[in-house]
């Protein structure tokens, strides 16, 4: 095979294992995207539950830069502590390691079979949930089909004495060839700025015999430093604290590398333990079979230990890392948009981020009712209580545009028909939420005609605050439903909304009637009306949510 054909072999090969990778993930992402969403929003300060989040997306996604990048991100819009997002990365990078051992099985003969697999579903299955299987075994397949390929390119390249001699330095059995191969390995991953594609690489290397077993698994370990630049990358421009926790990632696997290049022979002897097959034995076609699985368990031995002994110190590495970056004098305000175009999250962690920020634009609300119900309870006029309200009126009209920008720029990103019905559904909910506010704004507002002349009072002041409490219980009846993530009872709702409907027509009817016995000034009744209808509105917009809300938690069939 002459140096064009290995140089076009190898580039294809590499193409169709990128290829499948990304085939494998969004497939994978597609079918578990809910379970993503879901676990991200279960996060709490619990060390080991943030490291098993990590370890569980990771492995779902397949990619550890992807799952740092959405830590920083959420840590960036003040969704995620820094200690949380520690433990998410110490668990992303043991969940990374599936990748090393779904690459070193031995099943390149099947990859077509694979292939073929997975293309069915595409073809006959009417199920989305199938199709997506199908996509992720189809990528599964042209993974091995890629690595089959970069491999005999890489056997024919053993053959090319001139490149053999030009890497000879890095087969050398010492600390001098130790450390250069961790350095090439580290600059190739910050140039591809992908771990796995590099792993892959490097067992497709060891397994030709192009590179010797040691110096496989000194680059795997500078791979592990290299990747940690695509987080770096994503935390410049964002607040201290997401560059903290991408600052945090690159420490992890430099203090990590460094302890095991302290003992590195001793690392060679516990993996070849582990693995009794011999990682130096050559098959009758020339390749190394078994080395593979030497650098797979290298891999994972490597980070399940950093993050073994990492894990009980984080708040330790917290407290280290923001004293390395110390607060700027000025305030920062955590903000949705992360990263602009949130390109580099995946769906599900974007509607779990956005999905966090609705249920703070819900809470505003709930503080903006409380505070209209003690401004309409006083007898005096209270400007500074109508300022709060409308101060709050203007956050949620901005939590509003943010939430609606940022999924329609995910809502460009490819995602299963499911996940783009979520999507709408959540814009649905922020159109509603906003909606609410505006009301309870316009009902502050009302309270203003009563400083002088009119006069609420007697019966239909006692009718307008249980009115109020009542629109207002049905808010959060539908509200629990988002919040607790179970499905409405839609009948309940249908009723509920009926009933408040014409008890809003009897209010004005009795209004009326105590405004022709001389009870009332007549200019109060356009008023009253008003009231009634801003909270009429607050019911029909509340009714709405209901509906998204069901389209939201509805089910993946």
């Amino acid at each position: 095979m002459d140096a064009f054909t290995i140089i076009y072999t190898l580039l294809g090969g590499l193409g169709i294992f990128l290829f499948g990778m990304k085939f494998m993930s969004d497939g994978l992402q597609a079918v578990a995207g809910d379970v993503i969403r879901k676990m991200i929003n279960s996060l709490t300060q619990n060390r080991v539950m943030a490291a098993g989040v990590g370890l569980i997306v990771t492995c779902i996604i397949q990619s550890s830069s992807v799952t740092t990048v959405m830590a920083v991100g959420f840590v960036n819009a003040g969704l995620m502590s820094l200690n949380q997002a520690i433990g998410v990365i110490l668990g992303a990078n043991v969940g990374t390691t599936i990748t090393g051992w779904i690459i070193s099985l031995k099943i390149g003969h099947y990859a077509l079979l694979l292939v073929g697999l997975g293309f069915i579903p595409g073809l006959f299955s009417k199920s989305e949930k199938w199709q997506h299987l199908g996509k992720s075994l189809l990528g599964v397949g042209l993974l091995f089909l890629g690595l089959d390929f970069m491999s005999s390119a890489f056997l024919h390249l053993r053959e090319n004495i001139a490149f053999m001699d030009s890497i000879a330095y890095f087969a050398g059995e010492n600390y001098g060839a130790y450390v250069a191969s961790v350095l090439m390995g580290c600059l190739l991953t910050m140039i591809v700025q992908s771990s796995t594609a590099m792993l892959g690489i490097t067992m497709a290397l060891a397994t030709s015999g192009v590179i010797p077993y040691h110096t496989a698994i000194s680059m795997m370990l500078g791979e592990n430093i290299g990747t940690t630049i695509t987080a770096v990358l994503a935390g410049m421009g964002a607040n201290i604290n997401a560059r903290r926790a991408a600052w945090t990632h690159a420490f992890i696997k430099i203090f990590g590398v460094s302890v095991v290049l302290l003992i590195l022979p001793y690392f060679f002897a516990a993996v070849d333990f582990m693995i009794p097959m011999d990682p130096k034995d050559m098959s009758d076609n020339g390749t190394f079979p078994h080395v593979a699985q030497h650098i797979a368990l290298a891999h994972t031995l490597f980070n399940l230990g950093s993050a073994l002994i990492l894990l009980p110190f984080v708040n330790m590495l917290t407290d280290l890392v923001t004293r390395m970056f110390p607060e700027k004098h000025e305030k920062e305000v955590p903000h949705l948009l992360v990263l602009g175009d949130p390109s580099n999250m995946l769906p599900a962690a974007s509607m779990a981020q956005a999905e966090s920020e609705l249920k703070k634009m819900k809470d505003i609300i709930e503080r903006m009712y409380k505070l209209n119900r003690e401004f309409w309870m006083k007898d005096e006029y209270d400007t500074k209580m109508l300022a709060k309200i409308i101060d709050y009126e203007r956050i949620t009209d901005n939590i509003h545009k943010e939430i609606t920008v940022f999924l329609c720029y995910v809502m460009e990103k490819p995602m299963s028909h499911h996940q783009s019905e979520q999507i709408q559904a959540m814009i649905k909910i922020t159109d509603e939420l906003e909606s609410v506010a505006d009301y309870i704004e316009r009902l502050a507002n009302y309270r203003e005609r009563f400083k002088s002349q009119e006069k609420l009072s007697g019966e239909s002041r006692t009718e307008f605050f249980q009115f109020l409490d009542e629109v207002w219980n049905f808010f959060e009846l539908v509200g629990e439903g988002f919040e607790n993530g179970e499905n409405l009872d839609m009948s309940r709702i249908e009723a509920k909304s009926h009933e408040l409907q014409l008890w809003a027509d009897s209010m004005r009817e009795k209004h009326l009637d105590r405004i022709s016995k001389g009870s009332y000034l007549p200019v109060t009744a356009l008023t009253y009306s008003d009231m009634v209808v801003a909270l009429r509105k607050i019911r029909a917009h509340s009714f709405l949510m209901a509906g998204a809300i069901e389209n939201f938690h509805a089910k993946h069939e």
